[in-house]
């Protein structure tokens, strides 16, 4: 009879929330084949489950992930983290939003998650670095999510030296959205996942496209493809539900009886109905 697998990664769900936790601390919560396997399996289970809207990637212990294995790595065999660019191109595609919560220090190959996620909140205590030339590596599979995140500058400064730098300047150089005080990582986290909890599931699906592909577009073919969407989204289901829900000042359908985030339910005093069109378009 076989032993039970170490769980390496844990998952939970609660109030619309999924949260995943990369729990190797010993080894700094390294990409070895049995987490990626894990972490790829949690991440299915998120996406496939309706009652998630949100996911928030974490860590135990003072460290949110040291990279590859570098254990599993000697030898000059094939890299076991052949399933790491799969995970990053999850996470890039994942229809939900997904929120990283870094609970310490990210180095190299844990950087290629941070710059997947759509918001990283850090400890302004921790540090950053890309450590694969001084290896005798080559930060290759992560380049494909950090560089669309990076200063380009900044990316050439960091990656050719692998020179360690702390929060501020991570989220000077766009790495993360937020850095604050320790104290205050879990507060903020909640923010975003509350905030994000208000939102319509396909509008944020949507949108998260919005964001990475608008600006590639000629401007008038970007005008014309976006009058399009925009029609369609106001006479959608989704948008319609919306509509009604802020001019009834309420909840719309989709957000959580307890969402995390606890602003105002409704405005006070709705705009006219002109100002509020005008606002979505």
């Amino acid at each position: 009879m076989s032993e039970p697998q170490e769980v390496l990664v844990r998952r939970e769900q609660a109030g619309g929330v999924a949260t995943i936790t990369l729990d190797s601390p010993h080894n700094r919560n390294a990409l070895s084949s049995r987490l990626l396997r894990q972490l790829d399996d949690a991440l299915s289970w998120a996406l496939d489950d309706p009652a998630v809207r949100v996911i928030v990637l974490t860590g135990a212990g003072p460290v949110f992930c040291a990279g590859a294995d570098l254990k599993e790595q000697r030898g000059g065999g094939a890299p076991v983290t052949a399933s790491f660019p799969d995970i990053m191109l999850r996470i890039w595609e994942s229809p939900k939003p997904v929120v990283c919560r870094l609970n310490g220090t990210a180095r190299a190959g844990g950087l290629g998650l941070v710059a997947a996620c759509d918001f990283a909140v850090a400890p302004a205590t921790a540090s950053f670095a890309f450590t694969e030339v001084r290896l005798g590596v080559v930060p290759a599979m992560i380049a494909v999510t950090c560089l669309r995140r990076l200063d380009p500058r900044a990316a050439a400064e960091y990656f050719l030296t692998g020179e360690v730098f702390d929060a501020a300047r991570a989220v000077e150089i766009g790495l993360l959205t937020r850095a604050v005080p320790e104290e205050d990582l879990d507060a903020t986290v909640a923010h975003y996942t509350g905030m994000l909890l208000r939102g319509g599931p396909e509008a944020l699906a949507i949108t998260k496209r919005l964001v990475r592909e608008v600006p590639l577009l000629p401007v008038e073919e970007g005008f014309r493809a976006m009058a399009e969407l925009s029609a369609e989204r106001f006479t959608s289901e989704e948008g319609q539900e919306g509509i009604r829900a802020f001019a009834e000042k309420r909840l719309a359908a989709w957000v959580p009886s307890a969402p995390s985030e606890a602003p105002s339910e409704a405005p006070s005093e709705a705009p006219s109905e002109a100002r509020a069109g005008d606002a979505g378009r």
